[in-house]
């Protein structure tokens, strides 16, 4: 019987490894999605808001080398990133005390308050997806994942 004919579509292993990849692909999109839409509701993009939490979590003024480091991009993004958090009041540029030509960049009272309610938001999507993981061996799903990178 001709499979195409009979309307039976028989599923391949490469089409199924197919399947899961771009599944993968469409649910990390879909988290991202939903954390930017979150983290807009208090000015930020998500870029913005790692660039604000690297700077907390560091309690210290931390050169724009050591903040591109920290989001693994280029240095020329960070600085451009830095740019726009600048002109946004959220952070500003100190210079380093043992290095005149370097430059730190440090977290401004806003820029506090501000990654404050990113955090708040990006918990309420983190618990969104607990709640639809519910059931779910957590331990086993993170090594499955933690084994493509």
């Amino acid at each position: 019987m001709n499979k195409r004919r009979s309307g039976i579509r028989h599923s391949s292993a490469g089409e199924n490894d197919r399947q899961l990849m771009f599944s993968l692909v469409n649910t990390g999109r879909a988290i991202e999605q939903r954390l930017e839409e979150a983290l807009v509701r208090v000015g930020l993009s998500l870029a913005k808001f790692g660039a604000l939490t690297h700077l907390r979590e560091a309690g210290e003024p931390i050169s724009l080398s050591e903040c591109a480091k920290k989001m693994t991009c280029v240095r020329s993004n960070i600085t451009q990133l830095m740019d726009r958090l600048e002109a946004d009041g959220l952070v500003r540029r100190v210079e380093d005390p043992q290095d005149r030509r370097a430059v730190k960049a440090a977290l401004t009272r806003l820029g506090s308050a501000r990654q404050t309610a990113g955090a708040k938001e990006v918990a309420k999507v983190q618990a969104e997806l607990l709640k639809t993981l519910n059931g779910i061996d957590q331990d086993e799903l993170r090594r499955a994942l933690s084994a493509i990178k």
